[in-house]
């Protein structure tokens, strides 16, 4: 009840409270006080507390499929826009530079100004960001329009947030509304996949980008329609927070770029990665300098980089590591065999289906007040996945993989509330000015955190296949009999069309070889989801001892407790 109370007392100003003691009845359509402040919780129908939570939905609707229109088209958009995939993936680095770090300066921005002027602008932004999309004609442009993008999305995932939280009461917030919030944060990727195809064969790039508009301008009266509960208004920003906020900027920036570009371009062949990573950590490293030395930091970085919050930043990295099984490894390993979105759209509404199914059983849970037990489940379903995967083949098709992927969508939903939730109540304790450092550890995890686990998982996807395509390539001997009759059988569907005997072999020997590289993939595919399985059976061992540790500790608390009262009533 205190981190509810603790949350209640942010939320809501004095006289906001005050009113909200007083009886009163509400037209059926009246969706605020007259003074523009949301109808108290208590006094709240049904049917506006489901208005609050679909609102908090469509947000991240909106801002989700921004964000991964681009990363689950990559290949289908080289054609659009004629480029290769290195050339595409550069969309993706455009939207992550800036919403890397904005939405820190939007937290600032949104407590000394206002949360209604923050909300009206954000979704303004948002507006003409996706009318923009509709004026894309080539790369470049593209890649103007999704940095614009990056920037107008940025406030969005915090207003779902807020909308979600708003229909809950205070002792629900941590609970119920932070485990639909978080669920909400996992729908839009899969619901990318199973609705791209569609779009793209309707009007290709632009289809997919006139949605997201139609859900802006969904979202758009919304924002004016249904008003939020504004926190106390305080001077937080600095003129210094400007210049240190630039370099935060262009660090998290330029580490987004090189991290999303890193495995495309190759880590040591790419000079500019070099220069780019340099100048981020240079950035980075002249922003804690002058952070450490100011009374009223922009960031406490003693406080993020206590032994409490690292600990909390690597179980949210962990996260990442073994979820990123499903959005990026088993993509990855299906278009090796040559599978595209459309027919991999039933697996992802199976995807889709069981991330709702995590996220309403964890919110029942963490209702219950079982968040070691949610933790547990989760770490325990997304192991079982990734073994589950590391058995597969080049005969593996996307039903094959129904369960294993519905286990770890289970799992993944279950996971970030309860850490979420402990985070939030120790930032909230502390005061509301720690709410923007805890929001920094969480976006730092979850943005760049993905970004880096991604390229460390695709990386190591490469540097596999290179070792098991050498191996495999020492066995092919055309001396060999069996690779001899190999060679001619793929070489004879050619014999119609080539005549000469030698290219034709030259033929037989290139598809023979193209078949090596993809049992190379398969094998290298197979090893990052036995390393996804391994990560996450170790983090749920350590979980368990962490567990077994604190039940410990409080039984040796009782006891002493118990000896305590005992020693004091004898002395009566």
């Amino acid at each position: 009840m205190s981190e509810a109370r603790a949350l209640a007392e942010v939320d809501e100003p004095e006289e906001q409270v005050q009113q909200s003691s007083a009886p009163a009845t509400y037209p059926r359509l009246v969706l605020a006080t007259p003074a523009g402040a949301p109808i108290p919780v208590e006094q709240r129908p049904a049917w506006l507390t489901a208005l609050y939570i679909c609102s908090g939905f469509l947000m991240f609707l909106a801002q989700g499929l921004g964000l991964n229109i681009v990363n689950v088209n990559l290949y289908q958009l080289q054609g659009t826009f004629s480029a290769t995939i290195a050339e595409v993936a550069a969309l993706s680095a455009a939207y992550m530079a800036p919403y890397a770090s904005l939405s820190l300066a939007l937290f600032k921005i949104r407590v000394q100004y206002g949360l209604r002027p923050f909300a009206e602008l954000s979704i303004l932004a948002f507006v003409l960001a996706a009318c923009l999309n509709l004026f894309v004609t080539d790369l470049h442009s593209a890649m103007v329009v999704r940095f614009i993008s990056g920037m107008a999305a940025a406030p969005l995932s915090s207003l779902g947030f807020l909308y979600l939280l708003e229909a809950f009461p205070p002792e629900r917030k941590f609970t119920l509304g932070l485990s639909l919030a978080l669920m909400g944060t996992l729908l839009a990727a899969p619901i990318a996949r199973i609705i791209s195809p569609v779009m793209l064969d309707m009007d290709g790039y632009h289809a997919l980008y006139t949605m997201e508009l139609g859900l802006a301008l969904m979202a758009l009266p919304v924002i004016y329609l249904l008003p939020l509960t504004p926190p106390p208004h305080a001077k937080v920003i600095q003129r210094t927070d400007v210049f240190t906020y630039l370099l935060l900027a262009i660090g998290l920036g330029l580490l987004a770029i090189t991290f999303t570009l890193g495995r495309f371009y190759w880590w040591l062949e790419a000079p500019w990665l070099g220069v780019m990573l340099a100048v981020a950590i240079a950035c980075l490293t002249l922003f804690g300098m002058i952070e450490l030395r100011r009374e009223n930091p922009l960031l406490d970085l003693r406080w993020i980089f206590s032994r409490q919050n690292l600990h909390l930043a690597g179980v949210l990295i962990v996260f990442r590591a073994v979820t990123s099984e499903q959005s990026t490894t088993s993509v990855g390993f299906f278009q090796q065999l040559g599978f595209q979105n459309d027919q991999m759209q039933v697996l992802y509404g199976f995807v889709l289906l069981a991330s709702i199914l995590g996220g309403l059983f964890c919110a029942g849970l963490m209702v219950a007040k079982r968040p070691g037990l949610a933790h547990v489940i989760a770490l325990a379903l997304i192991a079982a996945g990734a073994f589950l995967d590391s058995q597969s083949n080049n005969l593996t098709r996307p039903e094959q993989m129904y369960l294993s992927q519905s286990l770890i969508a289970f799992g993944a939903a279950m996971f970030l509330p309860p850490v979420m939730a402990q985070g939030f109540a120790s930032a909230i304790q502390r005061g509301a000015p720690y709410l923007v450092n805890f929001i920094t550890i969480f976006l730092f995890t979850q943005i760049t955190g993905s970004v880096i686990m991604t390229a460390a998982l695709g990386s190591f996807v490469t540097i596999r296949e290179k070792f098991h395509s050498s191996i495999l390539v020492e066995n092919v001997l055309l001396t060999n009999p069996v690779v001899a009759q190999r060679v001619s059988q793929l070489a004879a569907s050619y014999a119609k069309t080539i005549t000469d005997k030698t290219l034709l072999n030259a033929e037989g020997v290139a598809l023979l070889s193209q078949q090596v590289q993809r049992e190379a993939y398969v094998l290298a595919y197979n090893d990052t989801f036995w390393l996804i399985g391994c990560v996450t059976l170790f983090s749920l061992f350590v979980l368990l001892l962490h567990l077994a540790w604190n039940r410990i500790a409080e039984a040796m608390a009782a006891i002493r407790q118990g000896a305590a009262g005992s020693d004091t009533s004898k002395q009566v």
